[in-house]
Formats: structure tokens, C-alpha cells, sequence
């Protein structure tokens, strides 16, 4: 696969970035300001606050504050939300970020980079185990049936990174993950019965931890919300910093980054996670089809 990967550091256009530049360029326009106004308020150039609106560069607090007061928007609900995004943000910009360690993960960088600050995750699997969730030969078999590999060597370094990604749940301040996954992808034979068998165990290992729920979304739910796509929500503990939506599809990563659009996902999981089984009893259907195989 090319190495693709977005420059890191400060000229990297982030999820969190895009959205906090692009409601300081609402606030602009509503006032009818140009950017050169902005850009006197900040003692900087055009091209500067045209590279923020843009979510090109990272925010100073101190600059958000003049913003905001030159777009007449500095309520401490507003100002509390925006310096919660650019918190957020710089965080995720830190060139020494774990995962730069792992070429493999180029792909994923923004999303793991979310979730390293995120305080939860709830994500919804259709087909598949969720990342976070997966044994390595899981994992590896993935990748292979994938077929989107020019090089089969680096299918390794991406299982190594998807394992090291794991390690958010553990330690002192660990991921909450509540996940729900339809009985089809523990069916599914991945990698095969053996695979399977311990990608079972993984999951009731896994359901012991107080951080991760599971619930499993039985077959005769029949239809239900989240048939159309698979999907993962992140939030974050700022004040004010809204949930940022991530979903993969067969050529494109898509981030919904909107409060509306969290709303509307986060409405769904909830619908998904009424249909879903108990976490008690979907331990145990887990377990009976660990037997089964």
C-alpha cells in the first residue's frame, strides 16, 4: 500500500481543528466581517486566519478569546465549548502521539489519535468484532481476506498496531467502551473455528473489565436502525467539546463532525442498544456459541 499519510505537526488539518475553524468562519460571516478584520484583531495576516478557518493550524486560547469577542459570540457557554475543541486539538496534533510509532496505522492516525484522548467510545458492528475487541489472529485474518494488500508483509505491523491501540483500556484512566454487535459477526466464521473460539474467549475476557460493556444484537431483532451502516461514536470529557462520529465504508473514512449529526447517532445507538440483549445474557449466548464451534 503507498504511504500515504497526512503530514503530522502543525500544518496537519484535523477532525477537531475543521470544526473548531469552521465555527469561527460561521461567527465571522454572521457578523459580515472579512478575514482582514480578524486578522487586525489578531495582529496577523490573512493567510494566517484563513489557514485557521481551515483547521490547517492549531489555536491559542488567547486567540479564540479575540475572536469570539470581535464576533460578539464570548458567552462563557461559547467560549467554554471552543477552548474545549482546542484543547482537544492540540492534544491531538503532539508529534510524540504512540501511534507514530506504527507506520501501519496511517490509515487510522485520526481516529487513534481521537480515541487516545477520548473518555468513551460506543460503537456499533454489524459484520465485525470491533477493533478493540480482537485477537491478533483475528485481526490477521481480516487483513488477509481483505485483498487489499500489494505487500502481505505489512499485514503484521497492522495487527502489531491494532493490538497496541488496546491498551487504552487498561491503566489508571481507561477507555470506556460500550460496544454492540449483531450475533452474525460472532457467527461468522473469520479465520475459522479455532480463530473463533479464542476470538470468543477474548470477548468474555474482555466483559470482565468494569469499562467495557458488550450486548449483542440477537438475530430475531429483525430489522432494526442500524442496518444500513456500522458506526462509532467518541466523546470527550471537555466542557463543551461535542461527540465527533467516525465511519469506515469500502473506499472512504467519512467523520461527522456536527452536533446534529452526534445527536442523530447517538439517538441510533440507543435505539440499537434497547433491541440488544442484557449484558448478563449476552455473555452467555457469546459462550453458547463459543461451545458450538
Amino acid at each position: 500500500m503507498a504511504d500515504d499519510r497526512p503530514e503530522r505537526g502543525t500544518s496537519v488539518s484535523t477532525v477537531l481543528g475543521r470544526r473548531l475553524g469552521g465555527e469561527l468562519l460561521r461567527m465571522r460571516e454572521a457578523q459580515g466581517l472579512r478575514q482582514a478584520s480578524a486578522a487586525e484583531a489578531l495582529t496577523a495576516s490573512v493567510p494566517k486566519v484563513a489557514k485557521m478557518e481551515r483547521g490547517l493550524v492549531p489555536m491559542r486560547d488567547p486567540d479564540i478569546r479575540a475572536l469570539c469577542h470581535l464576533y460578539e459570540s464570548d458567552d462563557d457557554a461559547t467560549l467554554a465549548r471552543l477552548l474545549g475543541l482546542a484543547k482537544l486539538d492540540r492534544e491531538r496534533r503532539k508529534a510524540n502521539g504512540w501511534w507514530n510509532e506504527y507506520p501501519a496505522l496511517r490509515d487510522m492516525a485520526e481516529y487513534v489519535a481521537l480515541e487516545d484522548v477520548a473518555t468513551s467510545v460506543r460503537t456499533w458492528q454489524q459484520a465485525v468484532v470491533p477493533g478493540l475487541l480482537q485477537t491478533a489472529d483475528y485481526a490477521r485474518a481480516l487483513a488477509v481476506a481483505n485483498g487489499a494488500w500489494a505487500d502481505l508483509s505489512e499485514i503484521e505491523p497492522s495487527v502489531e498496531a491494532r493490538m497496541a491501540r488496546q491498551e487504552r483500556l487498561g491503566g489508571e484512566d481507561p477507555l470506556q467502551l460500550w460496544a454492540v454487535v449483531h450475533e452474525g459477526a460472532l457467527r461468522q466464521l473469520v479465520g475459522g473455528r479455532q480463530v473463533m473460539r479464542t476470538q470468543l474467549a477474548h470477548l468474555l475476557e474482555n466483559l470482565a473489565r468494569p469499562n467495557v460493556r458488550v450486548q449483542v444484537l440477537p438475530s430475531s431483532a429483525g430489522a432494526h436502525p442500524g442496518m444500513s451502516c456500522a458506526f462509532t461514536v467518541v466523546s470527550f470529557d471537555e466542557p463543551g467539546a461535542v461527540d465527533v462520529v467516525h465511519m469506515d465504508t469500502a473506499s472512504a473514512t467519512v467523520w461527522l463532525e456536527s452536533e446534529l449529526d452526534a445527536a442523530h447517532h447517538g439517538a441510533i445507538f440507543d435505539r440499537i442498544t434497547r433491541l440488544g440483549l442484557a449484558q448478563r445474557n449476552s455473555e452467555q449466548v457469546i459462550s453458547d456459541i463459543r461451545k458450538e464451534m
